[in-house]
């Protein structure tokens, strides 16, 4: 429970920093899978299906949590062109966290694939078989990797921008839930 309005949650914190490490590796193992044709593929794959899930559940619990419990207000003198970007990289963001598990998952079911969660656990397909909207999945898929690479690192420019050069206290919230900056302008997210 958050005492404080100035400060992120314990519960948002520590999602943010467990997806931001999970979607690290994600994309690492996803370009090592399209990369590699040698017996190593097969090994990434089997990570990047329940990771992918993974990911997908910790997004709708991060989102509850964001809804539930909105992020602090973004510093007053903050320029606006720069909050409303800072608003709509944070939703690019929970879009491509959602999305991107579900459109593989849509395009392993349309190329006629298992999506195996482990040895046993089988999700049921989500899409029919269908060799174009494979195709068409696929690219896309690969397309919304490419943005969510660059979103997180604006997201990550942003964040060393706020911590290094303005010092208004917008990384230490994030990092420690403690703020170390003058009063905030509260503009709600949502």
């Amino acid at each position: 429970m958050r005492t404080d309005p100035n400060t992120f949650t314990l519960a948002a914190r520590v999602l943010h920093w467990l997806m931001a490490v999970l979607i690290v590796a994600m994309l690492f193992i996803g370009v090592g899978m399209v990369a590699s044709v040698s017996e190593r593929h097969a090994w990434l794959l089997a990570i990047h299906k329940p990771l992918g899930i993974a990911i997908l559940i910790l997004a709708i619990v991060r989102l509850a949590v964001r809804l539930r419990h909105p992020p602090p207000p973004l510093p007053a003198d903050l320029p606006a062109i720069q909050k409303l970007a800072a608003l709509a990289s944070h939703w690019l963001l929970y879009v491509l966290m959602l999305a991107m598990p579900l459109i593989g998952w849509a395009m392993l079911s349309a190329g006629g694939y298992p999506v195996m969660l482990g040895t046993s656990l089988r999700l049921p397909p989500i899409f029919p078989t269908n060799a174009v909207a494979f195709a068409v999945l696929r690219h896309l898929h690969g397309g919304f990797a490419m943005l969510l690479f660059l979103t997180f690192l604006a997201h990550m420019a942003a964040a060393l921008y706020h911590g290094l050069i303005r010092r208004d206290g917008v990384l230490p919230s994030m990092l420690r839930g403690v703020k170390t900056a003058p009063p905030l302008e509260h503009v709600d997210p949502s």
